[in-house]
């Protein structure tokens, strides 16, 4: 799994949007036993949070130790530093496992035989995560400019998975027809101009060109937003599954 979130830690766990409850209630709707569930990629603990007021236990790991230093805590959750494709859990361990906004970065094959080990038998397998957002038609217009022609170049191949609403994942599991979500907020422009420069493409860019693309486009960006309702609406992608004995990876 690729790092592309230490750098900018502190604001992917700032600004970052979070999943609604109801999306929460939602996904542990079909989870029978609420023992134990597991946050793979966790990065600032915002889902394993959410999971622990459901769970008596939450294991939350991620590859940056930068990102758990910023996560969410709780007396139930038990943060790990480690890779979600090889981990120190035991076999058939978890009720629930979770991937929020990162299945995408995983070594599948590799990730998918070690679900295959640690999730309990008839356990739940869950992909999250947000697609791009849109607002008022004159800022989407600047923005879609942004993703599209400033900064495309620079996102990671894997990205495209995120562009295609995980259809395109490989999900080796008996599937469950999911209901559509989706998050709204209203947002300052510092919030904004935050979660942009969370972006790893941002990252990206201003490694190799030693320049802030968001400069760009900040002034006729800032003016928009002013004179707009400041609504953002992402739309979630989920994908739940269970492992029964007639699944293959």
């Amino acid at each position: 799994m690729k790092d592309n979130f230490s750098k900018q830690a502190a604001d992917y766990s700032k600004f970052r949007p979070q999943y609604p409850e109801e999306m929460i209630q939602y996904l542990i709707s079909f989870v029978d036993n609420k023992s134990t569930a597991l946050d793979l990629a966790t990065g600032n603990g915002q889902v394993a949070h959410k999971l622990s007021a459901h769970f008596k236990k939450v294991f939350a790991t991620d590859i940056s130790q930068k990102q758990l230093d910023n996560a969410i805590r709780a007396t139930n959750i038990i943060y790990s530093k480690e890779s979600a494709e090889k981990t120190s859990f035991k076999n058939q361990q978890f009720d629930l496992i979770v991937v929020a906004q990162a299945v995408h970065w995983f070594d599948f094959e590799a990730f998918y035989k070690e679900i295959y080990r640690i999730l309990k038998p008839e356990g739940i397998f869950a992909a999250m995560g947000y697609g791009l957002f849109s607002t008022n038609p004159d800022s989407d217009k600047i923005l879609r400019q942004f993703y599209y022609d400033i900064v495309d170049p620079y996102w990671d191949a894997e990205r495209k998975y995120l562009d295609e609403n995980y259809e395109t994942i490989p999900f080796p599991f008996e599937e469950i027809p999911t209901e559509k979500f989706q998050n709204q907020f209203i947002w300052s422009f510092e919030a904004l101009i935050g979660y942009l420069q969370t972006w790893s493409s941002v990252q990206h860019y201003i490694s190799k060109n030693n320049q802030n693309p968001i400069d760009l486009i900040y002034d006729e960006l800032k003016f928009s937003w002013g004179n707009s309702d400041k609504k953002v609406t992402f739309p979630l992608l989920l994908r739940i599954g269970r492992l029964n004995k007639g699944n293959k990876v």
